[in-house]
């Protein structure tokens, strides 16, 4: 595959979302209001249950596949998926697969769900846009910057549709707090405070020995070898049944994931951006604490304003606020408060999310796959908020401010920031 330049990138862009409301695609003449949109997951871990939970309650929607290197993953989910169609007296044939490419191979399928570690994304993103299947690709969409520019350019290139897992956009108290900051109801903007935890810590797990069913080799991929450890990817039985009891740590480990400035990035920096109007743009600078007088790991936008990794209350909730100069408002998950009372909600507006298991978020991309235009959060958000995160953590790796243009989508003036911009893969692979 050729490399995009970033400018490139952004002209391609524009073109992709054009065409989405100039020209037919050839799915929306092929698929019907009716048909049913059968679907293949890549990935069986613990969020891969969760979305098969929130899929099978969608009418019109056939699970009909899933692919992951642990034996024990794919059977149980095979299991799931036939207890499910039998308890509903219908009759579907679901296969489970160890190459995921057997799965984009399949014709009858119109789209995936990309539930991996984050260091597979991109590679699988890509390869499914080039099989023509739409996409539910969980967050962070992809490890490095270089890969969400690219995956990005790769769904508009192909007129795929793309939604991100950052299910935060489908709560009504999200949306109301975004559009109170963006009526100006608390004032003009000041500060938002997104508070997600901290970056990756070094991995320090003992090795220990690799499940038989479980090929470690082509877990790993595209990443340099480390050893396995099973916090990496949590035991379960399928005889009793026993599901994960933790979240896989590799998402809190350097070189194996963005810890947590990544994955809760991906939903607190994404709605600080939203409200402060830059889905599709990203701060000028980023600062990491401790650097002269900084506290918190801030970012830095053109008009002055900032958002900082700062908890706003004493529970240190995963949360947002903003801050405005008449008032602010705080949304967390199942929580909004707010200056004043009338800055709130009707209580009969609130539909809280389920997030892990509620089905709105999934319905919204069933609903964009059947009408072939854009998700609530389509893959440019997904991409913008993806490289927000990424460079708080370059900003903790190099202990001091990190300069970038939003235009560009490259660093200025700095060759050791550079560095960060992308890992090179290794084992053969290549973007």
């Amino acid at each position: 595959m050729k490399e995009f330049s970033r400018r490139r990138f952004i002209q391609s862009s524009l073109v992709g979302v054009a065409g989405l409301t100039l020209q037919p695609w050839s799915k929306a003449l092929a698929m019907g209001a009716n048909d049913t949109i059968r679907i293949g997951f890549i990935g069986l871990g613990q969020q891969a249950m969760n979305l098969l939970n929130g899929f099978s309650k969608i009418r019109g929607v056939e699970i009909v596949a899933g692919a992951d290197v642990y034996g024990i993953k794919r059977d149980r989910f095979e299991l799931k998926v036939n207890e499910f169609y039998k308890s509903r007296n219908e009759k579907v044939d679901v296969k489970t697969y160890k190459d995921y490419r057997e799965i984009l191979d399949r014709k009858d399928i119109d789209a995936v769900v990309i539930a991996t570690p984050d260091h597979w994304h991109a590679l699988i993103a890509i390869d499914a846009c080039n099989a023509g299947k739409d996409i539910y690709q969980e967050k962070p969409i992809t490890y490095t910057i270089k890969e969400s520019i690219l995956v990005a350019a790769a769904v508009r290139r192909n007129n795929i549709i793309f939604a991100t897992g950052s299910q935060q956009r489908s709560d009504s108290n999200y949306q109301h707090a975004v559009n109170m900051v963006h009526r100006e109801e608390i004032g003009k903007l000041k500060k938002v405070n997104a508070f997600v935890g901290p970056g990756p810590a070094v991995y320090d797990l003992p090795e220990e020995q690799i499940p038989a069913d479980l090929d470690w080799k082509q877990w790993l991929g595209p990443m340099p070898y480390v050893h396995y450890n099973s916090k990496l990817n949590p035991p379960i039985t399928i005889n009793p049944p026993t599901k994960e009891t933790f979240w896989a740590r590799w998402r809190y480990y350097k070189g194996l994931g963005g810890g947590f400035t990544c994955d809760w990035g991906a939903h607190n920096f994404d709605i600080g951006q939203w409200g402060l109007k830059k889905d599709h743009s990203g701060p000028v600078e980023v600062i990491p604490p401790g650097y002269k007088d900084t506290k918190f790991l801030t970012y830095v936008y053109d008009r002055g304003i900032t958002m900082t990794n700062e908890a706003y209350d004493e529970k240190n909730t995963r949360g947002v606020k903003f801050w405005g100069e008449d008032g602010w408002i705080e949304v967390s998950r199942g929580s909004i408060a707010a200056s004043d009372p009338s800055l709130l909600p009707e209580k009969d507006e609130v539909e809280a999310g389920l997030y892990e298991k509620s089905s709105g978020h999934l319905e919204n991309f069933i609903n964009a796959v059947r009408a072939r235009i854009d998700p609530i959060v389509p893959v440019e958000v997904g991409q913008r908020t993806a490289a927000c995160s990424i460079l708080g953590n370059v900003a903790y790796e190099l202990n001091r401010p990190v300069a970038w243009s939003p235009e560009e989508q490259y660093f200025i003036n700095d060759s050791e920031a550079e560095k960060f911009y992308h890992r090179e893969y290794e084992n053969g692979y290549k973007l």
